[in-house]
């Protein structure tokens, strides 16, 4: 937290600030592609050192614009400089870090074992930058969903344009004036403006795309990559499930469930968009949710000045219908003024309530009950592959059966969301919420293509491989070959 947004900050019933869009500067989708072709193509990001000098830079750039960053994202989304820094500028800080750490390892050639049939030789795959990505970010974390992808592209050796979400206009301003700042924009530039800005650069011949959004805008991007043989990275959402099986520390799953339900107001692709608890467990967990839900938010939350808002008008009208009053046990009240919604447990919903329908992404937590977990299993097995999922047990069978066989993109057990903090970990969907891997090494290795190269000696030459092929060639082929 920095002075100027410690000590002057947005009052709780402020309306938030609709501003304007940032004009997005004029340019030529082509010219700028063009431009960063040039510098990919003339060597401008091959040398690690250099990379590491930027990313230092892009370091110390955030850490001196942490107060505007914590301005704007308290206009934009409400979120105090706290919630700010833990989930978005202190996790891309410490993402910089590890990529720094790390990036010299990564980028050595390494040697492999060549094949008895080109002896003698020698194998090695060196990691060479793609050349040109597009990042496409969006507005629920939109720091750092724009910046970790970056990061990764940038230690990777490759040239990057980015273009923040619009939804989220003051930080989306200052990331270009952040990544001004450090970047010449035939390394790294950023764009502003609406869906035609990114629509102009997915015409260009680009060398990796990621985004990060919905599964609807996923799908166009996926089409659209598919038109230039373009490789992408998508990173969507789905209804992440958390399970509370009979034996877990009843206490301790609420205090982390509420955690991650309400960060940044439940507007997080990864955080549990439903619970199921075990019958035998249910009034505890009900009863401690409601508890932490007060501990953490208090009485009033839509007055707590660190409760956050929902980040548009259609989205507060869509997540507000999906409250039925009849099983709210916690929350439910709405203040249209200033697009906030008290953090809401709802009891005993069924599958067929309009609030299972699809991913919430609000602050409202459905509690359903279960008594045989097989019937859990079932359940998410039976929807789409979600980009997350959570359990709170300590029964070593059912961990095996949750790690090894359901399917999610990352997940944690006894906690929730914290899989994000851990560089070492890739982070991605599967299936129906996304493809791909970032994080740490993972970032690196998507932003990279090995290339295999063997180097045969002119000293021996093997004749077994030419024809004509002779039962004793074949015999040396059949030989080596098994």
């Amino acid at each position: 937290m920095t002075a100027d947004t410690a000590e002057n900050p947005a009052p709780a019933t402020a309306t938030p600030q609709a501003a304007p869009t940032p004009d997005a500067p004029a340019f030529d989708a082509a010219a700028l592609v063009a431009r960063q072709h040039a510098h990919f193509d003339a060597g401008g990001t091959q040398d690690v050192n250099l990379r590491i000098i930027a990313l230092r830079r892009l370091y110390d750039a955030i850490r001196a614009n942490e107060g505007r960053i914590a301005e704007a994202m308290r206009t934009d989304l409400g979120k105090s400089p706290d919630e700010t820094y833990l989930s978005e500028v202190g996790l891309v800080l410490s993402e910089i870090s590890y990529q720094i750490a790390h990036v010299r390892r990564w980028s050595r050639p390494k040697r492999r074992m060549p094949s008895l049939l080109s002896f003698p030789s020698s194998s090695v795959d060196y990691p060479c930058p793609k050349g040109v990505v597009f990042v496409m970010s969006p507005w629920n974390y939109p720091f750092m969903l724009a910046l970790d992808p970056l990061v990764g592209a940038v230690a990777a050796g490759n040239c990057v344009i980015v273009k923040p979400s619009d939804y989220s206009p003051n930080v989306s301003r200052v990331i270009a004036d952040i990544l001004a700042e450090v970047f010449p924009p035939e390394h790294v530039a950023c764009v502003l403006g609406h869906h035609d800005v990114a629509d102009a650069i997915l015409e260009q011949p680009l060398d990796h795309v990621f985004f990060t959004g919905s599964k609807a805008v996923g799908a166009f991007v996926m089409g659209a990559c598919a038109k230039i043989c373009c490789p992408v990275t998508l990173e969507l959402g789905g209804q992440s499930p958390c399970i509370v099986a009979p034996d877990a520390d009843i206490d301790l799953a609420a205090r982390r469930i509420v955690f991650g339900k309400f960060l940044n107001c439940g507007q997080t692709c990864v955080c549990p968009n439903h619970v199921f608890v075990h019958e035998s467990v249910h009034d505890r967990l009900v009863a401690a949710l409601e508890r932490e839900v007060r501990r953490q938010y208090g009485e009033h939350p839509l007055e707590n000045p660190a409760w956050g808002h929902i980040c548009k008008r259609r989205h507060f009208d869509r997540i507000a219908g999906l409250i039925d009053p009849a099983k709210v046990v916690l929350g439910g009240a709405t203040d249209p003024s200033t697009l906030r919604i008290e953090p809401t447990i709802m009891d005993r919903v069924t599958l067929d309530d309009a609030v299972m329908a699809d991913e919430i992404f609000g602050p409202v937590l459905p509690v359903l009950t279960y008594t045989d977990i097989g019937d859990v299993w079932h359940e998410v097995a039976a929807h789409p592959t979600p980009l997350a999922a959570y359990i709170f047990t300590h029964d070593p069978a059912v961990v095996d059966y949750f790690k090894r066989r359901l399917r999610f993109g990352s997940g944690c057990v006894n906690d929730t969301i914290m899989q994000l903090t851990t560089s070492n970990l890739g982070f991605g969907g599967d299936g129906a919420s996304g493809m791909g891997r970032y994080h740490g090494r993972f970032s690196f290795d998507t932003f990279t293509d090995a290339k295999g190269v063997l180097t045969v000696s002119t000293r021996l030459d093997m004749p077994f491989r030419y024809q004509p092929y002779t039962k004793a060639h074949m015999a040396v082929v059949r030989l080596l070959e098994r």
